[in-house]
């Protein structure tokens, strides 16, 4: 296939497809904080209780993220997205239906399953990509491809809540649930038609291509083994990057779950108003995602890769601190939104950063570490969860925020112990 005249590379249309999964991802798991506002009178629950639900799938797809990666490493990126696609369409439909056959107490726990069910089924999702990236691209376009594809979740954080309100106000709660489980299935049935999991077994795939690769698109990659996983697991530098990936997704799980919320109840704001402002920081970060994996590559070309993939971090995870902080300071609500657009900006251009790095550091068992990595990552969700339920819960935004700018200042301190070359050298084959 060309484009204006000139082939297409094949790991593009590979990538177009994770760039999909990783934005319908995150659609469907900002649904129930989006429809937050209809399910609680409907179903009678409190915020803290939609607070649970939400902290379910964090916990399930934090606990996932090793073995998700360890899984997808030994049987492949093709087989992997399918059940991704797969469990979490079933997810998504059983989540709507729960409450049309059970109430009360036994309704509530349903949803805290099917939720749960949800993260695991999403679990593989960007550890997996680590090795399609890995296999696909060079070395020098990694952080630009981690990048952008973080720029997907962030696209489907910034479409849910428009999306989701108009859904809703058309279907209810419930049917627009049932419609986002739709374009899923049909990704997941095109992704196992199309994809192939390294670019050897692609017949599309050109020799020219596989010499963009270098050396390592023609070897045999590594069977994973337990030794192999914990030498993995206790490394320096991949725990320095995974403890510090906690403290940033505290930041980003706050902006991702909360920033609708806060519009409603602090700014008081209608849902329609909510929704489309909402779509702002969450577009932020996309743009965010996408320049922060240009730059660290550029960055790692001209300086190396430990000045490289760290410069980014230390600059703008303090700079989306101090912000979050400004937020609860400004007087309107356009402001705010400013505010917190500027703030996840600056929280998401780190993530082509840390997946880089992490890849730099692991090399061929990319999806084990990064697997490893996200575990780090989405603790800081299942920190952060019940801390902003509550406090918001309690309507005290500004100690909320506040916590945020505290584990920004974490993260930005960890990247001091980060080199992403040490395993590497000590080996020699730095």
């Amino acid at each position: 296939m060309a484009l204006l005249g000139r082939p297409v590379r094949i790991r593009w249309w590979i990538f177009i497809y994770t760039f999909g999964f990783a934005m319908l991802s995150y659609v469907q798991r900002t649904s129930i904080g989006i429809a937050a506002e209809r399910i609680e009178p409907e179903l009678h629950l409190s915020q803290m209780q939609i607070g649970w639900i939400m902290w379910s799938f964090t916990v399930m797809y934090t606990v996932m993220q090793a073995p998700a990666g360890a899984f997808g490493q030994r049987y492949g990126a093709r087989l992997t997205y399918f059940i991704v696609g797969a469990v979490g369409c079933l997810a998504m439909i059983a989540t709507p239906v729960a409450p049309m056959l059970l109430t009360g107490t036994a309704m509530f726990i349903a949803l805290v399953v099917f939720q749960g069910i949800l993260g695991v089924s999403q679990a593989p999702c960007f550890p997996v990509f680590a090795g399609v990236c890995e296999a696909w691209f060079p070395a020098r376009q990694w952080g630009m491809a981690n990048g952008i594809n973080s720029s997907g979740m962030t696209l489907g954080t910034a479409i849910a809540p428009p999306l989701i309100v108009l859904l809703t106000q058309r279907f209810g709660w419930q049917g627009a649930l049932l419609w986002l489980s739709v374009p899923s299935l049909l990704l997941t049935l095109l992704w196992v038609w199309y994809a192939r999991d390294t670019p050897r077994e692609h017949r599309s795939v050109r020799p020219e291509e596989i010499a963009e690769l270098g050396a390592g698109a023609t070897e045999p990659r590594p069977r994973l083994t337990w030794e192999r996983f914990m030498a993995l697991a206790v490394d320096r530098d991949v725990l320095a990057l995974a403890v510090s990936y906690v403290c940033m997704n505290y930041l980003f799980y706050l902006l991702t779950n909360w920033c609708f919320l806060y519009l409603v109840q602090e700014r008081h704001l209608d849902a329609l108003q909510s929704g489309v402002l909402a779509m702002a920081p969450p577009v932020g970060a996309a743009v965010g995602s996408a320049v922060g994996g240009f730059m660290t590559d550029a960055f790692v070309a001209r300086f190396g890769a430990r000045r490289g993939y760290g410069l980014v971090p230390l600059v703008f995870l303090p700079l989306a601190g101090l912000l979050l902080l400004l937020v609860t300071h400004v007087a309107s609500a356009a402001a705010a939104v400013a505010g917190l657009t500027l703030a996840f900006f600056a929280t998401e251009i780190t993530e082509g950063p840390y997946w880089a790095a992490t890849m730099r550091a692991a090399r061929a068992d990319s999806m084990a570490a990064t697997g490893v990595l996200n575990t780090g990552g989405n603790v800081g969700g299942v920190i952060g969860i019940p801390i902003v339920a509550y406090l918001s819960g309690q309507q005290n935004w500004n100690a909320a925020f506040a916590t945020g700018t505290v584990f920004a200042l974490v993260a930005a301190g960890l990247w001091l112990l980060v080199d992403p070359d040490r395993r590497h050298r000590a080996d020699g084959t730095a």
